[in-house]
């Protein structure tokens, strides 16, 4: 699939496919296409019979194992969990289980690439392999990657696919040909969420600061229905049931919760110094009476202390005692 905000990149990109680095690094946020962009250009390129404007057939050998997930010229490499990790690993079960859940790409999943790279291509055409994200790389991955990038196999191709690229080794993007992926204008993000039937298009755009393919997935009537009566509560401090409010959440999804709650502090500071909303458009009115009545330092040290509990999420813990403790803390900085 190719987005609308994509075309223009695509077309240039499938105009000479002969002239294609070995490796592509697309950059962008999340939600506005990479991966759906990445896999479909790897369909073109492994198709036998493209068509005009550059896209796979559908219709041919290639296409039919590429839909089967089996074509043997095309690699996909994503995050494992811990769990996952231990049993390529070869983890036993009196090993225990993994004391922490981490999605990460590891070395033996850049190390299967070896044989694939090295060999010919089944088709007699181009081999691709797509690493999304490639900032999941653990380290030694990382460096096992480097290797094939600076010898690369003729006909190969390696599309890495980042949400953060700061955080990739410079080596490898030294290595790479970096595109910075077009986001969609505003309207353009908006008409084409429409399209698609989403109700309240220009909020959920909102919420997932301008990624459309994040807009659609805020789009759903419960989720919504649950933040704007969890931040009801948060816009009148002094009438807040913070037990009870955890009590509920506690049964629900946390992680929303603390993401509902971190956009609304970035909202209250950015009404208080700016006077504009970015995340929560329908709460402008009661965003701005109330950030000019909060102590700012005391909110922006709290937005700092919700950072570091949201990099906690994946231990284990108690989900309603944490809510509680975020929640006094947050009329502790507002009142």
């Amino acid at each position: 699939m190719t987005y609308p905000w994509l075309v223009p990149l695509w077309q240039r990109l499938s105009a000479q496919p002969e002239r294609l680095p070995h490796a592509l690094l697309l950059e962008g946020p999340r939600g506005i296409g990479k991966r759906d962009f990445a896999l479909a250009f790897a369909h073109a390129l492994l198709c036998e019979t493209p068509v005009q404007d550059g896209h796979a057939c559908g219709q041919c050998v290639a296409c039919h194992w590429l839909a089967q997930d089996s074509h043997p010229d095309f690699r996909l490499l994503e995050p494992l969990t811990a769990e996952e990790k231990g049993e390529e690993e070869g983890a036993t079960a009196e090993e225990g289980p993994p004391k922490r859940k981490k999605y990460e790409i590891t070395i033996a999943q850049v190390r299967a690439l070896a044989d694939f790279v090295n060999l010919s291509s089944h088709r007699a055409g181009s081999r691709v392999v797509i690493i999304h994200p490639a900032e999941a790389l653990n380290p030694a991955a990382s460096n096992a990657l480097l290797k094939t990038l600076e010898e690369p196999s003729p006909n190969t191709h390696f599309l890495l696919v980042s949400h953060q690229p700061h955080f990739l080794l410079p080596t490898i993007k030294s290595r790479s040909f970096s595109l910075s992926m077009p986001q969609p204008s505003p309207s353009q993000a908006a008409a084409w969420l429409k399209d698609q039937g989403i109700h309240e298009a220009e909020l959920c755009l909102a919420l997932a600061g301008g990624a459309p393919l994040l807009a659609r997935e805020f789009a759903d009537a419960d989720y919504l229905k649950e933040r704007r009566l969890f931040l009801s509560a948060l816009q009148a401090p002094k009438q807040l049931n913070w037990l009870a409010l955890a009590e509920q959440g506690a049964r629900a999804d946390l992680a929303a919760r603390i993401d509902w709650l971190q956009k609304w502090l970035y909202d209250l500071v950015s009404s208080r110094l700016a006077r504009q909303v970015r995340y929560n458009v329908d709460f402008a009115s009661g965003l701005q009476d109330l950030a000019a009545r909060v102590n700012l330092s005391r909110v922006q040290q709290f937005a700092r202390e919700l950072a570091q509990i949201k990099r906690r999420l994946q231990h284990p813990l108690n989900p309603q005692l944490l809510l509680e403790s975020v929640l006094l803390s947050y009329l502790t900085a507002v009142n």
